[in-house]
């Protein structure tokens, strides 16, 4: 309740900044607001760029089992994987994973040798909420965040009393997922500490293959997850968030081992140990009624050994980053504001395979300057990006706001983003190319924000990206500055309420082209559709989903169709006592067979099995003390 007032009382005040009145810790807990998009507190009708964001209700009533699954909501998002546990690609606006940056509570998590950032593995009871910004933010971020920014805020304390929860669920292919946490504190001080198992037997994930593949793919996941803050006086406040996973994740490979010694491939009985952890603190401090600062030094893990029941085979690839972060917000009256930043970060790669170089720093100033009026608002920012491996970088973004009347409003905005060239880019033996340089876009985009009723919100964009020394591999399979893309798309995403259903729909359009080739870039759908309706009927509460993607091609040249697909899912919950909910959900209710990629087994080509028809059941304690 002390929420939803706070929330009033700011909506209300629209003459004054979101930070002037709410913490981060109270800002995670509303929709209506965004703090990746400037990595400050502001509303989000306030910024020029478009967002999505989830907060732990929408977490809770929506019964998602991973981060992956959440995201494939977002309008212009999609998510290729294989299964739990399987790697999750990102694509935002039909760019590619090593093309948008992630984050864990301001902290890069991405491994430098693939730039995949194993999404897949983060814990969806261990995060308080998700802001998914689409379209480049390098300005601001610098390094591959060309197609966007997803950022994942650990869970927070929620009241000031002392609050428990315990959570377990059973479903279909002996999945279980169990959780217990505790938060709390009071005003100067609050906490939250939460740890989770997640386990399953998963499917076999490739039907046509060795015989050694034929087997279920299990997965098993350990996580933690702690932060702590204390307000020193009014202004002057220090935190510090953890986020561990580490557990083990089966698959196939279909493409076999080369035996020497027969010159036959063989098959194999893969696994891989995982670990994917960061620590961040920061310092905040109101220096004065105009200037605030904020302090952020961070550690960052990816670590993954790939290992083998039937070889010797091992291969260890682990990302080591540390970095600092210095942000100062000036606020100099009559709606302009300024915002100047410095970043450094260094990354050490540990891998028993002979990268030529193993370690790198970045470092980096921006500033960026934010003017709100009554008949107009802009956004204009510049970066300067040094790095050790590549050489300096500009990168410039603007932003225009017009509002048409009360309601609605048009934004026109330019952004410029970029690349770095991962160590497998670079320093792979034998597949390599070290003099790359970085790639390069340019964006234009111009988005629409409308009331259209009291109980109706619309949001709509429309974009093009041109991206410019694209890094591709040649005959040789030497990666080259050698491709070029142009991505034009739509999207829209509706809010509705009806009857007392709440509503939301969201469709992307899209059309990535490699210019040369005129071919569609792989694995990226032109249309997609996430349909999400609830209804509260007193303690009981139903859902149902509806994802549907166009066909894709597989590969670069568009030989190998994958067929599209539509999923339908249903959940519901019980409120059966103040502090015991049960829930029930089913995926893929029709059971649906699709295919998210191909491969390749003695000359011909198959889909990797994605999950059928599931279901889990459980339930959620939350005692009183």
């Amino acid at each position: 309740m002390k929420l939803s007032r706070l929330a009033l009382a700011v909506a209300l005040t629209p003459s004054l900044s979101v930070a002037d009145e709410l913490s981060r810790d109270q800002a995670l807990k509303l929709s209506d607001t965004v703090i990746t998009a400037n990595r400050e507190v502001q509303q989000r009708g306030e910024s020029s760029t478009a967002s999505t964001v989830f907060t732990r209700s929408d977490i809770e009533r929506l019964q998602p089992r991973s981060v992956v699954e959440l995201l494939k909501r977002v309008p212009g998002v999609q998510v290729t994987d294989n299964g739990i546990g399987s790697l999750a690609s990102l694509y935002i606006r039909g760019t590619k994973s090593a093309q948008s940056l992630v984050l864990v509570d301001g902290m890069r998590i991405g491994s430098a040798s693939s730039g995949d950032s194993n999404l897949q593995h983060i814990s969806i009871d261990q995060i308080e909420r998700i802001e998914v910004l689409r379209g480049p933010r390098s300005a601001v971020y610098g390094a591959d965040a060309i197609g966007g920014v997803v950022q994942i805020f650990t869970r927070r304390s929620a009241a000031d009393e002392l609050t428990p929860f315990v959570r377990m669920s059973y479903g279909s292919n002996h999945s279980w997922r169990r959780s217990a946490g505790i938060s709390g504190g009071d005003e100067q001080t609050r906490f939250s500490l939460a740890g989770s198992l997640d386990e399953t037997d998963g499917i076999d994930r490739t039907g046509r293959s060795y015989a050694s593949d034929q087997d279920h793919d299990a997965y098993r996941n350990k996580a933690f997850s702690l932060s702590l803050s204390h307000s020193f006086g009014d202004s002057l406040e220090a935190g510090i968030s953890v986020l561990d996973q580490r557990g083990r994740t089966e698959f196939d490979n279909p493409f076999g081992l080369f035996d020497m010694t027969t010159f036959e491939s063989v098959g194999q009985e893969p696994y891989s140990d995982f670990t994917l952890s960061s620590v961040s603190s920061y310092l905040d401090a109101q220096i004065n009624d105009l200037w605030s600062s904020r302090i952020e030094v961070g550690h960052s893990e990816n670590r993954e050994e790939s290992l083998d029941k039937l070889s010797d085979e091992r291969g260890v690839f682990n990302t080591y980053r540390d970095s600092v972060n210095w942000l100062n917000t000036l606020n100099l009256g009559s709606g302009h504001s300024l915002l100047l930043g410095a970043d450094w970060y260094e990354d050490q790669l540990n891998s028993n395979t002979a990268f030529e170089e193993q370690q790198r720093w970045n470092q980096a100033a921006f500033i960026q300057h934010r003017y709100e009026g009554e008949g107009f608002s802009t956004e204009l920012g510049l970066r300067h990006d040094k790095n050790e491996q590549f050489g300096s970088e500009n990168t410039w973004s603007g932003a225009l706001t017009l509002p048409l009347d009360a309601t609605n409003d048009l934004i026109l905005s330019y952004s410029e983003g970029f690349r770095a060239p991962t160590f497998n880019d670079l320093y792979y033996p034998d597949y390599s190319n070290p003099n790359l340089a970085p790639e390069r876009s340019k964006s234009y985009e111009l988005q629409w924000r409308s009331q259209l009723a009291e109980s109706t919100h619309l949001e709509a964009s429309l974009y093009r990206t041109d991206i410019e020394d694209a890094i591709a591999s040649d005959q040789d399979f030497i990666p080259q500055n050698i491709a070029k893309a142009r991505i034009h798309g739509f999207e829209a995403s509706l809010q509705q309420e009806l009857f007392g259903w709440q509503g939301q729909l969201d469709v992307a359009f899209v059309d990535p082209r490699d210019r040369d080739s005129g071919h569609t870039l792989n694995r990226r759908a032109r249309r997609t559709l996430s349909l999400d309706l609830d209804r509260a009927f007193g303690d009981f509460a139903v859902g149902a989903s509806w994802q549907a993607a166009s066909n894709s091609y597989d590969d670069p040249n568009n030989q190998y169709q994958l067929s599209g697909y539509g999923l339908l899912g249903l959940r519901g919950s019980w409120q059966a006592t103040t502090e015991l909910k049960l829930e029930a959900k089913i995926d893929n209710l029709l059971d649906k067979d699709y295919q998210r990629a191909l491969y390749e087994h003695e000359g011909e080509r198959y889909g990797y099995r994605q999950e059928g028809r599931s279901a889990m059941f459980g339930f959620v304690w939350t005692p009183a003390l």
